[in-house]
């Protein structure tokens, strides 16, 4: 039984809906893709068993471009090429971030030779890391611009955190959110990462109180609502947990002493958690809330949240993120 059906089957049990399906191009899909380095090529696992290559059809094709021509600088430089094990690539659509993963520590020689590199190839910008250290050759945020609809945002995303994967499914992912929402007023966000799904929900919430506990993501954010010029969105570094605790008043947080929690009118949360699903206390939460928009990486994780949080589906949606993989994304509008 292929992924599809088999969720639709998983489905049925608490609905009689049958979700849309989205579907992903089989190749040139990532916008982000992880690589490790060995005997001067690429490695991937594949079916168990380590595959060696010099390029791959899965990444966007900005990515597939730079996957070669840096290959062939590596292996001519052997500063740069010493005890590297792995490389990871994002993209923008046209720029491409390469951040090289070493077993060294990285000294001035080895930032002048990647700087070379660096030179020799257009539109990347370079980031080297080991052990407690970070070399930055380039410019380490991707700034992207997204145009939704009538609304446009632009997003910072770099190398530390989490993005969609998939450059084709996103923009349909906010779509069906934002063609669900109804009788918005104020939007508690979980897991809100960089800004994925808040920045373009500003236009569409009176105020929005977004929680992320990954220090990058939160910076990230900042910078992203700073530069979209959008005043009706809070964020505090928080896990679901704390996010909980804060709005029962069960302790005291520095890190919302200049945020009111009572001044929100929420009608709607959306919580976008890790594949190990939603925690009891997030759940607990959650049934303040008329609205629920779930956004789940995992099918087998959101079917079991789904009978702890015993809500009618008004909509749902998969999305293939991850082409030729057993893997779906979820989104889910709840009441």
């Amino acid at each position: 039984m292929n992924k599809f059906l088999q969720f639709s089957y998983d489905l049925t049990i608490h609905t009689n809906l049958k979700p849309l399906i989205h579907i992903s191009p089989a190749s040139g899909y990532r916008a982000r893709s992880e690589f490790g380095f060995k005997n001067c090529a690429y490695t991937k696992i594949d079916d168990g068993k380590k595959v060696y290559m010099n390029t791959s059809n899965i990444p966007h094709s900005s990515i597939q471009k730079v996957m070669n021509e840096l290959l062939i600088l590596i292996n001519s430089n052997k500063k740069v090429k010493e005890k590297l094990f792995q490389v990871n690539f994002r993209t923008s659509g046209t720029k491409v971030l390469a951040s090289l993963i070493y077993h060294k520590q990285l000294d001035e020689e080895w930032k002048n030779e990647a700087l070379i590199i660096q030179n020799s190839l257009s539109n990347v910008s370079i980031i080297g890391r080991s052990k407690k250290t970070k070399v930055l050759i380039g410019n380490e945020n991707l700034e992207i611009t997204y145009k939704i609809n009538e609304s446009s945002f632009k997003i910072l995303q770099n190398d530390l955190v989490f993005f969609q994967p998939n450059i084709y499914l996103y923009p349909l992912m906010i779509s069906f959110i934002t063609d669900h929402i109804q009788k918005p007023k104020d939007l508690l966000e979980l897991y809100c990462g960089c800004g994925s799904f808040t920045l373009i929900l500003a236009s569409r919430f009176n105020k929005i109180f977004a929680t992320e506990n990954n220090r990058h993501s939160i910076r990230l954010l900042k910078e992203s609502i700073k530069l979209n010029n959008i005043t009706n969105i809070e964020i505090a570094r928080l896990s679901d947990n704390e996010t909980a605790s804060a709005l029962a008043n069960e302790r005291p947080f520095r890190r919302l002493e200049n945020i009111e929690l009572e001044s929100y009118d929420f009608s709607h949360i959306l919580v976008d958690p890790p594949r190990a699903g939603l925690s009891d206390k997030a759940i607990n939460l959650s049934k303040q809330f008329k609205n629920m928009i779930y956004i789940s990486c995992n099918p087998e994780t959101f079917i079991r949240d789904l009978e702890k949080l015993n809500r009618k589906i008004k909509s749902i949606a998969v999305f293939d993120q991850f082409a030729n993989t057993r893997h779906l994304e979820v989104i889910a509008i709840l009441e």
